[in-house]
This record gives C-alpha cells, structure tokens and sequence, in this order.
C-alpha cells in the first residue's frame, strides 16, 4: 500500500513539473510586450513564470483525475 502511494506521488510530482515545462514553452508563443509596462520587467517575468505553473498544474491536476478515474471505472460493474 506504501509503495503505492509513493509511485502514485511521484507520478504527481513528474506530471506537474512536466505540464508546467509545456505550459512555459506554449506561453512563449503569446507576446506580452503590449502590455507590460517599461522599466517593469522582473515583474513581468515573475507573471510569466506565474501564470505558467498555474496553466501546468490546472492541465496536470486534469489528467491526474482522470487517470485515476478511469482506475476507478471496474468498481462500477
């Protein structure tokens, strides 16, 4: 049961650091410069980093459930 839970966090972890590379990669394509303020670029790039772990974790936290879901599914019949 242990060793199950530990995969099961391990897959978590892998899942969200890896959602969250591809959500950094795929806000690369938006341009921000419009509405950035000059002189505010630090802030910019903490947004940025932001908005990218909250996009990652959303998509991950979505596949996590239904992975875990359709585990599930054989307990209905």
């Amino acid at each position: 049961m242990e060793m199950m839970i530990g995969q099961q966090a391990l897959i978590s972890i892998f899942s969200h650091i890896f959602f969250t590379g591809v959500a950094f990669y795929a806000l690369r394509a938006m341009t921000f410069e419009n509405w950035i303020r000059k002189n505010h670029v630090l802030q910019a790039q903490i947004l940025y980093i932001f908005l990218s772990i909250a996009l990652g974790t959303s998509v991950s936290t979505f596949f996590l459930n239904i992975s875990s879901w359709s585990r599930q599914l054989p307990y209905l019949f």
